[in-house]
């Protein structure tokens, strides 16, 4: 028998509880095809990350940066064949919390759980931040001025003052903001006004979030190509082609300016890049054949949206030196400005294409969350209100409103930054788990028209790459293993002397040397077990993304950690339905 803490939730008894759902005429509306479940992939995808969180990660690893990116889209790709996996077995509503009840047990499903609040809730404050930042520019194109001190954050103005800022917007902000008794009336406005707008529009139904989501994806990427048509065509018709290799530190041109540490410093701004493409496996139970069509929706989804970055990349990084990004939050139209590729049209083009791109993102994010919560309300683990599901409009009411509220309060007091670095790192372990997760259940037969995630045996293969990746670095960088055990946590520089650091932190070399220690571990489970390669490959791209995060990162995630334990164990533990049930093991 398993302890409590770890009893799992039988795949049968999920799928008896949505059904018992849908007799008692409580079940959300089936509506969404294969192709609605990719454009709500892509909108959720292609947003904040490509028109804001770009700019920091090209200037941290320049051109080399694509390589990150592909390292994530890969990391991504296996994740979203173990997501597929689960929907195919699990198709129901809550995403990687749902799965991990059924692998890994209770106490994890609520870790995933409160790790996917961060994704879904906290993330959507940062793209409701960057969605103000390209409204408020619109606006200004229009001749639309709204106050400095109605268009920043409160907290993002008091640090920048503070830290003596050069920002002539921000000074405004703080030098004119009315005063309430001594406090300076400093809110962004736009961000408060579009939530409220998006929450209002998932809270009336999927049916009109789908359409809406539709459209503005066409919109989307028929833009985006049309910048990487311009941007691509003036690149190599101005001879800007050398920006590719730009000069580092030590005057050598490189496609890795910063060295491969300054690309992986990039892990967070990329990453967040990707938040958003498992939102598709919250949207089971409205999906009309969801064993068949979230596999489809979640891999086309992502497939198109790796190639998308890949390009905008490339034409960033070719139109203007990497080195120029530094603190660009709007790098896309930023490429057109005069002292760039000088195309006023594109900007205010850029400009469109990001409100919308944003408005997409903040959509598919607000109905994962209420999804999730309903999910975990429906086993004791929150509140019976949390799956109320509105009579007229089929939706989870309750929850809905809550996750607003969610994204709404914090815009007062936070900024962009820390929620970039808070989020990232959440999803990633979620991630983690959800490939660990496919590895615990047992494989099964084949089934016609549901996915069945191919089974590659990895009893030598894995071993092979994990011990074919340490001969390579210890040929071609010498220096790195014995700069990762020397004992010193310092910062180091890399093989190639270029000034750039190997391990930018001491929390990353901490990270790496887990990495590798635990690569070991799974290259002998995998050769005792014949572990399945697919879902192993995904936990080493993930977990080798974790490396990549700062201390801030960690310190950030233990403390929204700990949070959630306190939670768990003052309500939902005592609450689970399965602590009146006998624990499974």
């Amino acid at each position: 028998m398993a302890h409590p803490l770890f009893r799992r939730k039988p795949i049968t008894e999920i799928m008896h509880d949505k059904t018992e759902g849908e007799a008692h005429q409580t079940g959300l509306s089936r509506v969404l095809t294969v192709r609605d479940l990719t454009f709500f992939g892509i909108a959720a995808i292609i947003g904040a990350g490509s028109f804001s969180s770009l700019g920091g990660a090209v200037n941290s690893g320049g051109p080399g940066v694509i390589v990150l990116f592909i390292i994530c889209g890969i990391a991504c790709g296996f994740t979203a064949f173990c997501y597929a996996e689960f929907a195919s077995r699990i198709p129901v509503a809550g995403s990687a919390y749902t799965y991990a009840y059924a692998s890994f047990g209770e106490l994890f499903a609520w870790i995933i759980g409160w790790a996917l609040l961060m994704e879904y809730s906290i993330g959507n404050i940062y793209v409701a931040f960057s969605w103000s930042d390209y409204f408020t520019s619109f606006l200004d194109k229009l001749h639309v001025h709204i106050p400095s001190y109605f268009t920043t954050s409160y907290h993002e103005a008091r640090i920048a003052m503070e830290n003596g800022t050069a920002n002539k917007e921000l000074q405004t902000a703080w030098n004119t903001a009315p005063l309430l008794g001594s406090l300076r009336l400093i809110v962004d406005l736009p961000a408060l006004l579009i939530n409220v707008l998006i929450t209002y529009l998932v809270y009336r139904g999927v049916k009109e979030s789908r359409n809406f989501s539709n459209v503005m994806v066409m919109l989307k990427l028929a833009a985006v190509v049309i910048v990487i048509l311009v941007g691509g065509s003036l690149i190599f018709s101005n001879g800007l082609t050398g920006n590719w290799f730009p000069q580092n530190g030590s005057g050598v041109r490189s496609f890795m300016p910063e060295g491969f540490g300054g690309v992986m410093a990039a892990v967070s701004g990329v990453f967040f890049a990707y938040i958003g493409f498992d939102a598709v496996s919250v949207l089971a139970e409205e999906s009309k054949d969801p064993q068949r069509d979230l596999p489809r929706g979640m891999i086309w989804s992502l497939i198109i949206c790796t190639i998308v970055y890949i390009l905008l990349s490339l034409v960033l990084t070719g139109a203007v030196v990497y080195s120029k990004f530094a603190n660009v939050g709007d790098p896309l139209a930023f490429i057109f400005e005069k002292e760039n590729l000088n195309i006023g049209w594109m900007q205010f083009l850029v400009a469109i294409i990001a409100v919308v791109a944003m408005t997409s993102v903040m959509l598919v994010f607000q109905m994962g969350q209420p999804r999730i919560w309903m999910s975990m309300s429906r086993d004791g683990l929150l509140p019976t209100k949390f799956q109320t599901i509105h009579p007229k409009y089929k939706t989870p009411s309750f929850s809905t409103i809550v996750t607003g509220l969610l994204v709404g309060v914090p815009i007062l007091f936070t900024d962009k930054t820390f929620v970039l670095d808070f989020t990232s790192i959440g999803t990633l372990f979620a991630f983690v788990l959800v490939c660990g997760g496919v590895l615990l259940i047992p494989r099964r037969s084949k089934t016609p028209g549901k996915f069945h995630l191919p089974y590659f045996n990895s009893k030598i293969i894995y071993p092979v790459l994990i011990l074919g990746a340490i001969t390579l670095l210890v040929a071609y960088s010498p220096a790195y293993f014995k700069e990762l055990f020397n004992g010193d946590f310092g910062n180091y520089r890399d093989a190639s002397n270029s000034g750039a650091y190997l391990f930018q932190t001491p929390a990353v070399k901490i990270a790496t040397i887990i990495f590798w220690i635990i690569c070991i571990v799974l290259s002998i489970l995998a050769f005792l077990r014949s572990l399945s390669l697919i879902p192993l490959l995904g936990l080493t791209f993930c977990l080798y993304l974790l490396t990549g995060m700062s201390g801030a990162n960690w310190k950030y995630f233990f403390i929204w950690f700990g949070i959630g334990l306190v939670v768990y164990f003052f309500y939902g533990y005592r609450n689970s339905r399965l602590s009146v049930a006998p624990a499974q093991s």
